[in-house]
């Protein structure tokens, strides 16, 4: 099948034509007559399948022109760095369409974006946390809502919007289309869908965990934290191969660690994001990794679920995740549209229970390699990978890592006073000759002015 067998508009399909797309990813395909007839839908695939496109084609297919000032389409999705894709991603696609389309997120001025929704919109995008405070506001009308589209739901709730999202339904009309799409079905995902969707329609191209094709898996088993530093530094320098790398680390204070490590080689072409940095420092970082300006995007699970990049050669699992699905998530970066991609996960003994989780939801073993001959094994250890009772000497400051001084020193005379009670009370009462009475302060005026 290629997009002109999809009953697509003239406009959409010059569009298309434009982005140089032939073939529909197979979520694209089958979520494509499901969403126009306008039943609830919940659709599962792998990130890095299409799916905003796979949700957008058919409803901007349907979207009459309209001069409404309330938007009529919602499309929720976890991160602001989604919202800034998913709104290039509609742009792009109705470059041909008399189409507004405006993402809202937390983080920039909200009074900027109120006025923006003043000026007429078709389509939102936006993050739970910002769309709710506008719309109690009264700033965004959501009565005109026909379409709910909740992306990457899985994230949503593992970041704890589930509170969100339950006041925007309250406010949202009741009479809607609910469009839902994950990579993965968990419980919470499902529990979600049985309170909300009404016999929703489900379309699954994969089975969760399920690795694609196109991407070439290997592991390495390596010590400690350092010896991890030592191979990236070993692989980056093939810059020929290695020419669009996404490392992964699971903690923000594990990318700042890893960043300090690599910067002194590799400053200019290296790039991180994660929840502390700025919006604009992370929305830079992410547009000149997709640009090529820089080499080496290093990330967090969170802020980097869901973007797209064009070319990413490897995707490198610096750390082992704790959830298997984390992974599929990672490796889904590289090998997008149908494109070969390459992985590679570094393992400790202490991950190695994680690593058998992954291979036993994706049913495969991924291949082990030995670390190269040049790869130093280093002798250094982080705070946490140090036996625990050399952390609490280090916590305590003990006699081997702290010479203290004086455990004491004498008082300054001013701060020598000991607590006297009722007598010191007196003295300070004498001191200053404050009268206990109201008599007293009247015989006291009167010895005063004579």
């Amino acid at each position: 099948m290629t997009f002109e067998d999809l009953d697509l508009s003239n406009q959409l399909q010059y569009a298309i034509d434009d982005l140089g797309f032939d073939t529909p990813t197979p979520i694209q395909e089958q979520a494509f007559s499901v969403v126009r007839s306008g039943k609830d839908v919940v659709g599962i695939a792998q990130t890095g399948t299409g799916k905003t496109f796979a949700y957008m084609l058919p409803i901007l297919r349907d979207l009459k022109f309209s001069k409404q000032q309330h938007p009529r389409i919602l499309v929720l999705v976890p991160t602001r760095e989604l919202v800034i894709q998913v709104v290039e991603q509609i742009e792009e696609l109705s470059k041909y369409i008399n189409t507004r389309v405006l993402g809202v997120y937390g983080g920039t001025n909200i009074n900027t974006q109120k006025q923006a929704i003043l000026q007429g919109q078709d389509v939102i995008v936006a993050t739970p946390g910002r769309l709710y405070d506008l719309g109690l506001s009264n700033a965004l009308k959501l009565k005109s809502i026909q379409k709910l589209v909740i992306d990457e739901v899985d994230v949503m709730l593992d970041l704890g919007f589930r509170f969100q999202l339950m006041n925007i339904f309250d406010i949202l009309p009741e009479k809607r289309q609910n469009v839902l799409f994950s990579a993965t079905m968990t419980e919470d995902v499902d529990d979600l869908i049985y309170d909300f969707f009404k016999n929703p329609e489900k379309i699954s191209v994969a089975v969760s965990g399920t690795p694609l094709d196109n991407i070439e898996q290997v592991s390495y088993n390596i010590p400690n934290f350092f010896t991890k530093v030592n191979l990236l530094h070993h692989l980056l320098k093939d810059k020929e191969n290695f020419h669009k790398v996404l490392i992964f680390v699971g903690f923000k204070r594990t990318a700042d660690l890893l960043f300090k490590h690599l910067e002194e080689v590799f400053h200019d072409e290296m790039c991180v994001i994660h929840s502390n940095k700025t919006q604009n420092y992370r929305i830079r970082s992410i547009k000149q990794f997709d640009e090529g300006k820089n080499r080496i995007l290093l990330a967090t699970d969170v802020m980097a679920r869901g973007l797209d990049f064009d070319n990413v050669s490897h995707v490198i699992n610096f750390d082992t995740p704790d959830f298997p699905e984390n992974y599929m998530h990672r490796i889904g970066r590289t090998g997008r549209a149908e494109k070969a991609g390459k992985t590679l996960l570094f393992s400790t003994e202490k991950e190695q229970d994680a690593k058998t989780a992954i291979e036993m939801l994706m049913h495969y073993e991924i291949p082990l390699l030995e670390l190269p001959e040049e790869v130093a094994i280093a002798t250094s250890l982080t705070e946490d990978e140090r036996p625990k009772e050399d952390r609490e000497q280090s916590r305590n400051r003990t006699a081997l890592e702290y010479v203290p001084g004086p455990a004491f020193h004498e008082k300054s005379e001013k701060n020598s006073k000991t607590n006297q009670g009722g007598s010191y009370r007196r003295e300070i009462a004498k001191k200053y000759k404050k009268p206990k009475t109201k008599g007293d302060k009247n015989y006291n005026k009167h010895h005063k002015k004579k």
